[in-house]
C-alpha cells in the first residue's frame, strides 16, 4: 500500500488476510464489507447483492451464505484492491 492511503488497523488486517498466501478461508464477509465501504462506493440491492465501484472498476458481489467469503471473491477483491493501490507492499 502506498503511504498516502490511510486505513485503520482493522481494515489493514482485512487487506492482509485477503492477500495472504495460501489463501485464507477465514475471511468474514462483514469485515470485507466494512473495508469496502471505507474505500469504495458500495450499493446494496434488495436481493443481497452488493455493487462495488473502486478504482474505475465495478464488480457485483453476492453476500455469502455463511460468514466467510469464498476463494473466487478473494481473487476478485485482490484484483480490485490492487488496481486501486490497496495491495500490501
Amino acid at each position: 500500500m502506498t503511504d498516502d492511503i490511510k486505513l485503520d488497523a482493522h481494515h489493514r488486517k482485512t487487506v492482509e488476510k485477503l492477500f495472504s498466501h495460501p489463501t485464507s478461508h477465514n475471511i468474514q464477509w462483514h469485515d470485507v464489507l466494512s473495508l469496502l465501504k471505507s474505500v469504495a462506493d458500495v450499493e446494496e440491492a434488495h436481493d443481497g447483492r452488493f455493487r462495488v465501484a473502486l478504482g474505475g472498476e465495478t464488480q457485483t458481489f453476492d453476500a455469502p451464505r455463511g460468514p466467510d467469503i469464498d476463494t473466487q471473491q478473494v481473487v476478485d477483491l485482490r484484483r480490485m484492491l490492487t488496481g486501486a493501490g490497496y495491495a500490501p507492499a
